[in-house]
């Protein structure tokens, strides 16, 4: 067990010209409470909480996440994922940085013990200016990266002529997303205003349909409006004008995907009692309207 527990990813520092993701495996999935066996990986994992509880031990030591959060696996480290709670929806996305593991299967990506092969872990590339991705495994991934992986998996389960150059380009899209969230996690832990603001989007995130305004945001700080701004796009990447409708569009795509809410009711729940507003907004965003949106996603 103490060799297990000092198991540490293979790293590579390499320019970001020569990264060239190739994607194995995406898939949404929906799991009642349950622990898998452990077990180690020969690329690498992107666990994404939709929704509810999950812990995953590795290296000895336990992560707990909730919706919202997700967790970076890295090959050959011994990892148990344990669902909490009922039902569970997750997103899973296996990549290698290189595009050059073998993985015809999905059994190909799940080492077996019994016959190792050493020299197919994949490499973790790291950025000249960035700490390794598994260095700390747990991120909160912004709005625009969750999309990311759900055009992802879209694109992946149907496969439609050139899906692989575009996962590719959405997978660094969201390595760099996650990238840039490593930096304002540092940027927050060293400003005096980091953690209000950290804690005022996790409130963003929580009550996405409050009657929220730059003006009574920067007023909750008690910062001067330009300044909260500007303070806030350092750590969030993006304006919070711009972060709340990431956020309420991000919601409304969920609502339309798994619910049977009218489009009036799904739009009053993501802060736009207009429908007329919500439709034009969404559609700007989305590129097809709210109702056609949900017909597309019942059909993948």
């Amino acid at each position: 067990m103490q060799e297990r527990e000092n198991c540490r990813p293979l790293t590579r520092e390499t320019p970001y010209r020569e990264w060239s993701p190739g994607i194995h495996y995406a898939q949404f999935q929906r799991l009642q409470p349950c622990a898998f066996p452990e077990r180690r990986l020969y690329d690498f994992e992107l666990l994404y909480v939709r929704q509810g509880k999950l812990t995953t031990r590795m290296n000895g030591t336990p992560y707990a996440l909730t919706s919202g959060q997700l967790i970076f696996l890295s090959p050959g480290v011994y990892h148990q994922n344990s669902i909490l709670t009922s039902p569970a929806k997750l997103l899973g996305i296996h990549f290698d940085f290189f595009g050059e593991s073998r993985i015809l299967h999905e059994e190909d990506m799940v080492v077996n013990e019994e016959d190792v092969v050493p020299g197919k872990f994949a490499v973790e590339a790291v950025a000249p200016s960035f700490a390794p991705l598994s260095e700390d495994p747990v991120y909160a991934p912004p709005p625009e990266c969750v999309h990311a992986m759900e055009q992802l998996v879209q694109e992946f389960t149907m496969r439609p002529p050139g899906y692989e150059l575009v996962c590719r380009g959405l997978m660094l899209g969201i390595l760099t997303s996650l990238l840039r969230t490593q930096s304002s996690r540092r940027l927050a832990k060293a400003s005096v205003h980091g953690e209000r603001i950290r804690a005022l989007i996790e409130e963003l995130e929580a009550s996405p349909a409050a009657g929220w305004t730059n003006r009574s945001m920067a007023a909750r700080m008690n910062l001067h409006e330009d300044h909260f701004s500007k303070l806030f796009r350092q750590i969030a990447g993006m304006p919070p004008g711009e972060y709340l409708r990431s956020i309420r569009h991000r919601e409304a795509r969920k609502l339309l995907r798994e619910t049977d809410l009218p489009i009036e009711t799904v739009g009053e729940r993501v802060g736009y009692p207009d429908i007329h507003y919500f439709s034009r907004t969404f559609s700007s965003q989305e590129g097809i309207s709210p109702r056609a949106y949900r017909k597309l996603s019942r059909i993948l």
